[in-house]
């Protein structure tokens, strides 16, 4: 069984964090992050579908799947080095040269990550001056984590951080957490900007195995507005410096490590969708007994992503023809006549459809449930014994405000 406890990114053992106001984008705040390990980690990582894909996702793929190690990863927010060609890839280079020397390390040890405006070009000098500020003042523990959080934001509202201990082979082993994300969200193999570390110690081969495990049921059931960013990241180092017998089989500890690692990633998940740009409430669809989890995952997305029904669910609008219409509309092959829908949050919980067709409920209930900071959207499909949960939010005025002008 694992723990969940209070820290983030820096909270397993050998981990330590800086962050600085480098100016990349933004003036009189911190906008980069550097994540240090004090020894060689076990690096998987699952990055965006999109074709167009940023500088850093190119060079963090590489880095994964040839040598599978790292030591470090330097983040920047406000600028995402996408769709800048053979030029941000150069600023890659020249990134990660930079960060080695400071670090003592090796430029291949070295990962990199970006947010903010796609097509604007990093400017090298003050990335370099940040990382040679961070690198002299690394810390541990959760005040430098959740420091570290806030320095990736873009426009998040809070910072988003998650961990959790389990014991291995009666070692204490901590999984620790930080992501950003709160517009073009819609992951379709992780989410936005994501970093997970670790000091168990596991292969790398089992490492990613076990990333590609609860990406599925995590980060790739939330949406915010349907659009999938070409910076999409989620990098996990383990370092072992937990000392416990190295997983090297899917055995009794690999699972329990999975387990405890869904629980960080579910966590992080629910935070961007719930931090969504102008949102007022977690939205979250439940799917139950359906033919099957792949049919399940592809309705509670359909619904969740569903404009029409985000907007009710801002207006407080108990409107479920939307709801079945976005199961409608899924792919997913389905007896409309047999399913049966619900609302419910902290202040109640309404059956507003059975067998397909309207029940005589309360409207004035509906509304009060759905006035609450998190509502959920229950869909019984009655074909079979398969579910998923889904997250998003409500769609507001403020997210066309925020992104009208995202540039400036």
């Amino acid at each position: 069984m694992y723990q969940v406890i209070e820290g983030g990114v820096a909270a397993a053992s050998g981990f330590r964090v800086g962050h600085t106001a480098a100016g990349i984008k933004y003036r009189e705040r911190a906008d980069m992050a550097l994540l240090v390990s004090d020894s060689s980690c076990a690096a998987a990582g699952v990055f965006t579908r999109n074709v167009v894909k940023a500088a850093p996702v190119l060079w963090d793929r590489r880095i994964v799947r040839e040598k599978g190690t790292a030591r470090a990863i330097v983040v920047n927010a406000g600028i995402a080095n996408a769709c800048t060609g053979q030029r941000g890839l150069r600023v890659c280079g020249k990134t990660a040269d930079c960060a080695a020397r400071a670090l003592g390390l090796a430029p291949e040890e070295v990962l990199l990550a970006s947010t903010g405006v796609i097509g604007m070009d990093l400017p090298l000098d003050r990335l370099c001056a940040g990382i040679g500020a961070m690198a002299s003042d690394l810390q541990s523990g959760p005040v430098a984590g959740r420091r570290a959080a806030r320095a990736i934001m873009t426009t998040d509202t809070s910072p988003k951080e998650a961990a959790a201990t389990l014991t291995l082979d009666g070692k204490r082993v901590t999984i620790g957490g930080m992501a950003k994300g709160s517009g073009m969200i819609h992951p379709d193999m992780c989410t936005m900007l994501c970093f997970i570390t670790s000091d168990c110690a596991i292969e790398q081969s089992l490492l990613q195995q076990a990333l590609a495990t609860v990406v599925p049921d995590t980060f790739n059931m939330i949406s915010v507005d349907g659009d999938t960013s070409t910076n999409d990241t989620c990098l996990l180092l383990a370092n072992g410096q937990a000392d416990n017998r190295r997983i090297d089989r899917k055995n009794e500890d690999y699972e329990a490590f999975v387990k405890a690692l869904s629980a960080v990633c579910g966590s992080l998940a629910r935070q961007m969708a719930a931090d969504g740009e102008g949102a007022s409430c977690l939205f979250e669809v439940k799917v139950r007994n359906a033919r099957s989890d792949a049919e399940a995952r592809i309705l509670a997305k359909s619904v969740v992503t569903s404009s029409l029904t985000k907007a009710a669910i801002y207006g407080h609008d108990a409107n479920w023809g939307r709801i079945l219409c976005a199961l409608g509309y899924s792919g997913v092959d389905f007896d409309p006549d047999r399913v049966d829908l619900y609302f419910s949050s902290e202040k109640g919980k309404i059956q507003l459809v059975k067998d397909g067709l309207a029940l005589d409920y309360s409207e004035a209930k509906a509304t009060e449930i759905l006035t609450a900071p998190k509502v959920t959207a229950i869909c019984d499909m009655k074909q079979g014994d398969h579910e998923a949960t889904a997250w998003g939010c409500d769609l507001t005025h403020d997210y066309v405000t925020i992104n009208a002008d995202y540039r400036s």
